[in-house]
C-alpha cells in the first residue's frame, strides 16, 4: 500500500515538487499536500494515479519487512 512516506520519498528521489506531481496525477496541490501529511484518506483511484506517475518516472516500490522506494536502474 502506498503511504504518505512513500510519496514524499519518491518525490525526493525524482526531485519533483508537490505541484508537479499533483499536475501529473491530475489532482490539486492541496489534495496532494493533505495526502502527504496524512490528514486525508485518498480514494483508491487517486493513489493509483500517484503511483502510476511515480513508477512511470522510474520509482520502484519495495515490499517486505522494511518497505521503501528506490530508483530503477537505467537499462
Amino acid at each position: 500500500m502506498l503511504t504518505p512516506a512513500h510519496i514524499r520519498a519518491a518525490r525526493a528521489l525524482l526531485d519533483i515538487t508537490q505541484p508537479e506531481l499533483a499536475a501529473r496525477a491530475g489532482m490539486s496541490k492541496t489534495a496532494l499536500v493533505n495526502i502527504e501529511r496524512g490528514t486525508s484518506v485518498p480514494k483508491p483511484a487517486t493513489l493509483s494515479a500517484i503511483e502510476r506517475v511515480l513508477t512511470d518516472a522510474g520509482i520502484e516500490f519495495l515490499p517486505g519487512d522494511a518497505p521503501g522506494v528506490r530508483l530503477r536502474r537505467a537499462v
